[in-house]
């Protein structure tokens, strides 16, 4: 080996010793938490649902689980609107070889438009109907595959009304002057956030969807073409989703053909597959239902289910579903009567999966003998419009936000009008569906921490179970370093609920080093709770928390598909938190929440008797502001069902008046 010289010795660079520190990257041990907790819960859900169609024996059995589910989808579906004047008119007509298309508006509800085509055979007898129901696409009933199977089936003798949903087609619910959509992206976005606003009141996008499709029937059978012993329902994705719902809520359908959206509730979850809103009925899985159910609720009614083998909706729960299915019309007597046809491709309503429910359809009104999709003539979107300028806006069509801040209002003025009758902390309790708690929690001693720019140079860090599978991290700054085991301490104490991170807020959060410095020898404590800092879920696409379709919005949907609200689960978690506090000794704790963090810890205030101080940093003002307010940027996560009709957050800052409650910088919708 050569040796160096002096000179070439001192030349050599020193980047060992002057590269910058990397920057610190944020924390998240648990990173995968959430989600399969939630997948547990999903797996007993189903394992319940599996055991319960299993013990069923006899037809007698079968129609009693018919009617089990068709009792329980009604309800979670809520009370129907009354059926008030459709206000009918047609706006156009279309003279097309075999057929006509006639552009139709109708009033679904007061005030509220639907634009839809009516493809009509040139025929003086009256003809079999089909409501045809459109996935998420922008142009909804122009869409190509749409129109395809509106044509295809009307060139067969069917009278088909295919629809725009809400916030699609002509039915934009949030139009810019350009008469596009101001919210953007595709039409997933307008239907979150007209329909997450929803469950403020008690309402369910779902069922805002299905009444349109309720309606249109109405309309359909209103027709003097219309033959009412033969109506099929059938759409792809957002309108399988339709047509399922539409199978179980209106009896009125003969026959269904969903496409691309049966499947399992748990394959979506493990899938990591998110859902619009109006596939998430509230309380579905707390109610023991899955997608099957909706269809077992129309049996034993002509059923084909049409699936993609390279579906995002995976096809093994289809199969699933199928096989249960399969067994309740056996016992019933009607095994003929169902079918499933999983074609090759990716999601999408292809020729091949039209042609199935083609002939599905034709085997049971006798309508036609054709085995292939008649020749097409495909329009431009513009040439199916129903309105001169292509949206209801300009028919000052009211959109959904107006009834929910109508909804919003007249809730307020109900509970502002009875609160004296409801006590404000049963009403949360049942809110926020609390599960009971049982003495201290257990934890884990985690490894120390250092270096990490904290107020105090060492953090002791603990993961506190909860419940089976859950951990709150709870951090507890120090000035010395020690072996991470929690020790008893003095009676006050200092707690801080994480906006969205504890790990980044006691580096960067002004308050902290502000409560740090001003209590100094208090014990100070930070808190993640579930889906926070440490336990911020990484599924879904890579950084796609803060998303309105991300991972934060992925496990609150779930959280009301099992009745349980986010926002209580994470107030069940501080409340746990606050319990372990008392067995190190402290019973006066100062207890801080900013942000996100505000609300469990607003709660929580309300419950525990050891928290005798409370500060909040860009705490909501209330929920009736974003229930009230057009464009909002709170998320799901902290939301509760109906809680405007049974109280809202200032009812609770008034009641916190008695702790000394300090706000800063209250956050508006």
């Amino acid at each position: 080996m050569r040796l160096m010289s002096r000179r070439q010795v001192t030349k050599l660079p020193m980047l060992a010793l002057t590269a910058p520190a990397p920057p610190l990257q944020p924390l998240n041990r648990f990173p995968h938490m959430v989600h399969e907790h939630v997948v547990t819960r999903l797996r007993a859900v189903e394992e319940s649902n599996m055991r319960r169609q299993m013990a069923l024996a006899t037809r007698a059995d079968a129609e009693a689980y018919v009617a089990h589910v068709r009792g329980e989808i009604r309800r979670l579906f809520g009370p129907r609107p009354p059926s008030t004047p459709l206000a009918k008119r047609i706006t156009g007509r279309l003279e097309r070889d075999g057929y006509v298309v006639e552009k139709v508006i109708f009033e679904s509800r007061p005030g509220f438009l639907v634009t839809a085509n009516l493809y009509l055979p040139r025929t003086k007898e009256r003809r079999p109907a089909v409501l045809g129901c459109c996935g998420h696409t922008t142009s909804a009933k122009a869409h190509e595959p749409y129109q395809s199977f509106a044509q295809g089936l009307a060139r067969m003798g069917y009278v088909v009304l295919i629809f725009d949903p809400i916030g699609q087609g002509e039915r934009l619910q949030y139009v810019g002057p350009d008469l596009k959509s101001r919210v953007g992206g595709s039409s997933v976005r307008e239907h979150l956030l007209a329909g997450n606003q929803q469950f403020l009141v008690g309402e369910f996008f779902g069922a805002w969807s299905a009444w349109d499709g309720i309606r249109a029937v109405d309309y359909l059978l209103s027709r003097p073409e219309v033959d009412p012993r033969h109506v099929g329902v059938t759409g792809t994705s957002g309108g399988g989703t339709l047509t399922t719902w539409l199978s179980a809520l209106d009896d009125r359908f003969t026959m269904a053909a969903p496409c691309c959206f049966v499947t399992t509730f748990r394959r979506n979850l493990e899938n990591e597959l998110p859902a619009d809103t109006e596939q998430c009925p509230p309380g579905v899985l707390a109610a023991g239902l899955d997608h099957a159910d909706f269809l077992a609720a129309a049996a034993p009614r002509p059923l084909i289910l049409l699936g993609k083998k390279s579906d995002f909706f995976d096809p093994r729960g289809t199969a699933e579903a199928f096989r249960r299915l399969q067994r309740l019309y056996r016992l019933l007597g009607a095994e003929d009567r169902i079918q499933m046809a999983i074609t090759p491709g990716v999601h999408a309503y292809a020729q091949d999966s039209r042609v199935e429910m083609y002939r599905w359809f034709n085997r049971w009104t006798k309508i036609s003998d054709a085995q292939e999709e008649p020749r097409l003539q495909i329009e431009p979107e513009a040439t199916l419009h129903c309105t001169a300028r292509g949206q209801v806006s300009t028919l000052h069509s009211r959109p959904v936000f107006s009834f929910t801040r109508a909804a919003a209002e007249e809730r307020t003025e109900r509970t502002k009008r009875t609160k004296g009758s409801s006590p404000l902390v049963p009403a949360l309790t049942a809110a926020l569906k609390l599960p009971p708690r049982s003495g201290t929690p257990d934890f884990r001693v985690l490894r120390p921490l250092s270096k990490r720019n904290y107020p105090l140079p060492v953090a002791s860090v603990c993961a506190v179970e909860t419940e089976p599978g859950i951990q709150a991290l709870l951090y507890r700054l120090s000035s010395e370093a020690h072996g991470g085991q929690p020790a008893p301490g003095p009676p006050a104490a200092i707690l801080y609920v994480a906006h969205q991170s504890s790990d980044a807020e006691l580096r960067e959060e002004p308050l902290v080093r502000e409560l740090v410095a001003g209590a100094p020898g208090v014990p100070f404590y930070a808190c993640d709770v579930r889906g926070i800092g440490e336990s911020r879920p990484d599924t879904g696409n890579l950084g796609s928390f803060l998303d309105p379709y991300g991972s934060d919005y992925f496990y609150a949907i779930h959280a009301l598909m099992l009745d349980r609200p986010y926002v209580g689960q994470r107030t069940h978690d501080l409340l746990a938190v606050l319990d372990l506090m008392g067995s190190f000794g402290h019973e006066q704790v100062h207890l801080v929440g900013r942000g996100w963090g505000a609300l469990p810890a607003t709660f929580a205030a309300l419950f525990s008797e050891r928290v005798t101080r409370v500060t909040l940093k860009n705490a909501l003002t209330s929920y009736r502001d974003v229930a009230t307010t057009e464009r909002y940027t709170w998320p799901l996560s902290s939301f509760i069902p109906d809680v405007l009709g049974r109280f809202d957050l200032p009812d609770c800052y008034r009641a916190l008046a008695s702790k000394k409650l300090r706000q800063i910088d209250p956050s508006e919708a």
